[in-house]
């Protein structure tokens, strides 16, 4: 690829992606190949603070404003990403397809609205690829029984995550070339691999 790509990681909560992310991110750093690594929603010093008004487990915001929330925290990390757009690998921590996965799979907002929204929001800004990491039931509880504090966002009864994933799988379905799907309930060497082969191929 001639330019340097934008490189999402997505999945519901306990899905791995996190860890997957990070692992790319080190292993460029190991080859001295310059790249950007932000999550959503945050990033940017002004989307942390955004973040930590959505994920606070005292917050109450409505479904729209939830929305919108996520959308203002991802008008400034595109500010700031611009600048490295096609010259620098950017890999982001959850991007769009959460936002459709969340917002209208899960909450059954609009999804016209949603989608015009991010236009307006990303214009040019182009996604070249996406690993959706998916997880059965058993090891997302697992796995968010593992960590150490929860937000709000990791409190909901399973049928809403099983919701929010078959909108990701729908989506991946949609473009079956810019997408990986990854297995996260197989050993996370095996998916370590699978990944980064892609990877390779995509820088």
């Amino acid at each position: 690829m001639s330019r340097k790509p934008v490189i999402i990681f997505e999945g519901i909560e306990g899905s791995g992606k996190t860890s997957h992310i990070n692992y790319i991110s080190k292993y460029l750093k190991s080859r001295g190949i310059n790249h950007i690594k932000i999550r959503e929603p945050g990033g940017t010093k002004n989307s942390e603070k955004i973040r930590k008004i959505i994920l606070n487990n005292k917050s109450t915001f409505n479904k729209d404003t939830d929305l919108l929330l996520y959308l203002a925290a991802r008008s400034e990390n595109i500010y700031q990403l611009k600048k490295y757009y096609k010259k620098k690998i950017i890999l982001i921590d959850r991007f769009v397809d959460s936002t459709i996965a969340y917002q209208h799979y899960g909450f059954g907002l609009n999804l016209s609205i949603i989608k015009l929204l991010n236009k307006y929001l990303l214009k040019n800004f182009k996604i070249d690829f996406t690993f959706l990491n998916i997880v059965n039931k058993t090891n997302m509880k697992r796995r968010l029984r593992m960590r150490k504090s929860l937000n709000r966002y990791d409190k909901f009864e399973y049928k809403f995550y099983n919701k929010v994933q078959n909108g990701f799988l729908k989506q991946a379905k949609k473009n079956k070339s810019k997408y990986l799907i990854v297995d996260s309930n197989l050993d996370i060497k095996i998916n370590k691999k699978i990944i980064l082969d892609k990877i390779d191929k995509l820088i």
